[in-house]
């Protein structure tokens, strides 16, 4: 018999009977724990490296979001961002809140249309309340971008982030303060490299004043016609650091070791003919649409290592031409870091001068403190004169200080006296150019990493500034342009070809200036610059270990700029950690074989000692009875770029691996391209020029 004792009977449950608890869903217990999985490949990756892909929700499924109060779509593959279906009308806190849940790792609804690139594809509505939407989507079709940038304060950097967008036609004033602006920016690329040739080849102050002048000048003719008939992005066009160390090589060659006259003129001709046959090669791979062929080998675990291996390739350069005056090139390291990273987020009227301006604000800055130096007596000593050579100094005491004299003082250079006001740099300037097949082949090889280079640059400058990636057919044409351009700086006498500079993409995502008449506006600046000689005689006057110190910098900027490219692709997967690795590693560990074979430590050279890994010519290990293919491949496995080129995409097209994992570049289809009225405006060509190249369909848009 049950007890009736009430205080043993169990108490009823609550009615309605509650349901069973359900586990937290994945997404709000990370935002809850603070949990943001934000490294692209590691949420959903497999013991394997290979990502798992999310399975796909049935029609119907959503999760409740607790913060919002709404019904949420399942997490997008790979943690990265797709855009959402919001109400027509939306207030202000609820964009606010949606703007900063996005840039915490919050999900969104999840597109009909696989992501590429490890982004997520843009969703097929806009909301009525945004005025200008920069990824419309025609007919429901949807459209792969790439993940968006985010900037310093967390913020997902949307399009309308810009201050001006690729065809916005500000006021003069601004056009002029932000072109300006931008090759301030750029200062260092356009200078550095005539600022360590030219004392290479033997030439004097006043030879590199003239250099000097002739880079501006050509860059700003390049930047002009290829922001009309390239690419028509806002990019920069210089001197590129791709192709330094081939003329390193060919200035070290041993045929140029102990030349009798003037060596620097007889040494650039020898340039001059290099690029002008390497250039030629370059347009024609674009304008005959190879390029579009090729594009399909190229992809960001492809161009991350070999614009990375650019950068490390010149450690040999840097610190240790800073360590001839420490006081000076070290103090000069420091302020660019402490600009640029420290103080990167302090503004002046609006603008983040620190971070815009670190290269020119360091140099300035040290460059007026060791002229104080210099004129306070600290470099000089008694009875010692910086104009006797050191191998007549017979003191003691001045052979000590001989080399604190030379590298330390600002006034050994008599560059900006002796540089004319005027001075126009006309082509051919230095002779006629010499040809030889061997040095031609080199080139040829180069021009095709500063292909790839710029190939990186314009698919991620198109997702700052422009509506669509551009097509194909755009590329080709913008690199047929780049080999024509380099042709004029052959002409000219740079010393270098002409390529797209990379730290520009940098440049626009600090500055948000966009606009390509800005940019248009900063080249016609450079070529006036470019007139007047005591400018290029001014930039000639730098002393030697400031722009060793500018280099240990821009070096740097160089090779995380490269290894940026990874964001495209998922760079968690064992895959792409591997080829990476390998491709950096060969890099650096085969041209130092090959520089070094053959090599004994107490070999006494001429040159200086940082520049005689480039003379591998006579003594690298490849040796066949034909000296010129001796010199184009120990020349050619010497350069760290070339080894990083080669490993990265024989792996990266053989080695199984799906697009997204790849991170295969999204490039516009032409015919959705040509009916977009948005992207024609963007990438056609003006002056109804376009009309030719309707029969060329490679190269059109």
């Amino acid at each position: 018999m049950a007890s009736s004792d009430p205080t043993k009977r169990p108490r009823p449950g609550p009615w309605p009977p509650a349901p069973e608890s359900t586990a937290m869903p994945p997404s709000s217990w990370a935002k809850r724990t603070g949990f943001r999985p934000k490294f692209s490949g590691e949420t959903n990756a497999s013991d394997s490296g290979q990502i798992v892909l999310a399975p796909k929700p049935k029609e119907g499924d959503s999760q409740a979001d607790l913060e919002a109060g709404r019904v949420r779509a399942n997490t997008a593959v790979n943690g990265e961002l797709e855009r959402e279906k919001v109400p027509p009308v939306t207030s202000d806190k609820e964009q606010t809140v949606k703007r900063r849940r996005d840039s915490d790792g919050a999900v969104a609804p999840k597109s009909s249309v696989p992501s590429v690139n490890g982004a997520a594809a843009a969703a097929t509505q806009q909301p009525e309340s945004q005025p200008h939407p920069r990824r419309p989507s025609r007919n429901g079709e949807a459209v792969d971008v790439l993940p968006p940038p985010v900037d310093d304060d967390g913020f997902v950097a949307r399009h309308s982030h810009m201050k001006y967008e690729l065809r916005d036609t500000p006021g003069l004033v601004p056009i002029g303060l932000y072109g300006f602006q931008h090759y301030m920016s750029m200062l260092g690329s356009l200078i550095l490299i005539p600022l360590v040739i030219v004392p290479a080849m033997g030439g004097t102050h006043e030879d590199t004043a003239m250099v000097v002048s002739t880079v501006l000048f050509v860059s700003g003719v390049t930047t002009l016609l290829h922001t009309s008939f390239g690419s028509r992005l806002p990019l920069l066009q210089g001197p590129s650091f791709v192709y330094l160390a081939p003329a390193l090589a060919i200035i070290n060659s041993p045929e140029f070791i102990g030349l009798n006259g003037n060596n620097f003129k007889h040494i650039m001709k020898e340039l001059q003919g290099a690029i002008i046959i390497a250039s030629a090669f370059q347009a024609i791979l674009g304008y005959s649409g190879l390029m579009s062929v090729f594009l399909r080998l190229i992809n960001p675990v492809v161009v991350a290592p070999t614009i990375a291996a650019v950068g490390l390739s010149f450690y040999s350069y840097g610190f240790p031409q800073v360590g001839t005056c420490l006081e000076i090139g070290a103090v000069q390291i420091l302020l660019v870091i402490i600009f640029s990273l420290y103080l990167r987020k302090v503004s002046v009227f609006g603008h983040r001068i620190f971070l815009i301006y670190a290269v020119p604000l360091g140099l300035a800055i040290t460059w007026a403190a060791a002229f104080l130096l210099t004129e306070a007596g600290a470099y000089s000593y008694k009875g010692c004169d910086i104009n006797v050579p050191a191998s007549n100094i017979i003191s003691e005491h001045c052979r000590k200080h001989v080399s604190r004299m030379k590298y330390c003082r600002v006034d050994t250079s008599h560059a900006l006296k002796s540089s004319p006001w005027f001075r126009f740099p006309y082509p051919l300037q230095w002779g006629t150019p010499v040809f030889h097949w061997k040095m031609a082949i080199v080139m040829c090889v180069v021009s095709i990493i500063a292909s790839v280079d710029s190939v990186g640059s314009y698919h991620a400058s198109s997702l700052l500034v422009a509506s669509r990636p551009p097509t194909p057919g755009v590329v080709s044409r913008a690199i047929g342009l780049e080999g024509l351009s380099s042709v004029l700086a052959g002409l000219w006498g740079t010393g270098t070809g002409s390529t797209t500079l990379t730290e520009n993409v940098h440049t626009i995502a600090v500055t948000k200036m966009g606009s390509r008449r800005a940019v248009e506006f900063g080249a016609c600046i450079l070529i006036v610059l470019s007139l007047v000689g005591k400018v290029g005689g001014f930039i000639a006057s730098i002393p030697e270990v400031m722009v060793a110190a500018l280099l240990c910098f821009m070096w740097a900027m160089l090779a995380a700029l490269g290894l940026s490219n990874l964001r495209y692709s998922e760079a968690g997967s064992s895959r792409n950690i591997i080829i990476v690795g390998l491709s950096l590693f060969f890099s650096l560990s085969v041209p130092a074989y090959f520089q070094q074979y053959g090599v004994s430590p107490n070999t006494n050279l001429s040159v200086p000692s940082y520049f005689q890994p480039y003379i591998v010519a006579s003594h690298g290990p490849f040796r066949s009875k034909l000296g010129g293919v001796n010199y184009v491949m120990n020349s050619l496995l010497s350069f760290h770029m070339v080894v990083a080129f080669l490993v990265a995409i024989i792996l990266d097209n053989t080695v199984p691996g799906s697009r997204q994992e790849r991170g295969v570049y999204v490039w516009s289809e032409p015919e959705a391209a040509r009916r977009e009225p948005a992207v024609a405006k963007d990438y056609q060509l003006p002056f109804r020029v376009g009309r030719v190249f309707r029969w060329v369909k490679w190269v059109g848009l």
